[in-house]
C-alpha cells in the first residue's frame, strides 16, 4: 500500500512539472508571437512622411534610434557608418545647397546624414599578423541601406515621420554636404533622413505582390 502511495505521488508530482512546463512554454510562445507581431506590425506600418509639426525629438529617443540604426548588419562587420544629426536650421542653406528637399528638411524636427567610409583597414587576409592596410570598401552601399532602413523602422516604432532621400550617387546632393561637414576623402554622404512627428496622416502602401514571390525557382 505504501509503495502504490508513492508510486501514485511520483506520477502526480511529474504530472505537475510536465502542467508547469507545458505553462511556461505557452507562455513563452505567447510572448514570442506578441513581439513578432510587433515586429511585423512596425516593419508593415513604416511610410515616408514628408510634413512635420513643431514638436522637437528627446535625445534619449533620438538615441534609441541610433543605437537602432547602428545595430545593423554589415560585410564582414566593418560598420562604415558615421551618422551626423542636425538640428541647427540656420545652417541648412549652405549644407543642402540646391537640394529639392529643403522645404521638408525645414520642416523636420532634426535631419540625419548617413556617411561611409568607403575604404576598410585591417590586416591582409593571407597574413592576420601583419601590419593593417586600408582597401577599398565594395559593400559599404548594402551596409548603409541596412543602417538607414533599420532608423526609419526604429522612427515608426516611436509614433515618428521620416523619409529616405536620396543622396549618393548625385554629386549635386553629395558635394555641399561633404564641403560643409568637411568630410574626409573616403566619407562620403549616403543617404539624408528628415524625422519628426508627422503633421499629415500618411498610410502605408501595400507593397505585396504575389507575382514577386518565387519558391525553388524563378
Amino acid at each position: 500500500m505504501r509503495k502504490s502511495i508513492l508510486g501514485l505521488a511520483v506520477v502526480l508530482t511529474n504530472l505537475a512539472m510536465l502542467a508547469a512546463s507545458c505553462c511556461s512554454n505557452s507562455e513563452s510562445n505567447a510572448t514570442a508571437v506578441n513581439s513578432a507581431d510587433a515586429t511585423i506590425n512596425t516593419i508593415m506600418q513604416r511610410k515616408s512622411v514628408r510634413s512635420y509639426t513643431s514638436d522637437t525629438i528627446a535625445a534619449d529617443v533620438m538615441e534609441r534610434m541610433l543605437r537602432a540604426a547602428v545595430a545593423a548588419p554589415s560585410g564582414m562587420d566593418v560598420r562604415p557608418w558615421h551618422i551626423v544629426v542636425m538640428t541647427d536650421k540656420s545652417k541648412y542653406d549652405e549644407l543642402f545647397a540646391g537640394n529639392f528637399n529643403m522645404e521638408k528638411f525645414k520642416q523636420a524636427a532634426a535631419v540625419v546624414i548617413f556617411c561611409a567610409d568607403t575604404t576598410v583597414t585591417r590586416p591582409p587576409r593571407e597574413n592576420p599578423d601583419a601590419p593593417a592596410v586600408t582597401t577599398p570598401n565594395s559593400i559599404w552601399r548594402d551596409d548603409m541601406g541596412a543602417c538607414t532602413e533599420n532608423f526609419l523602422l526604429a522612427a515608426e516604432a516611436f509614433g515618428l515621420g521620416a523619409v529616405w532621400t536620396a543622396c549618393y550617387p548625385f554629386h549635386d546632393r553629395m558635394d555641399p554636404v561633404a564641403a560643409y561637414l568637411q568630410l574626409p576623402g573616403n566619407i562620403v554622404p549616403y543617404s539624408i533622413v528628415p524625422v519628426g512627428y508627422p503633421a499629415g496622416d500618411e498610410q502605408p502602401k501595400d507593397k505585396w505582390d504575389e507575382s514577386r514571390i518565387h519558391y525553388e525557382k524563378f
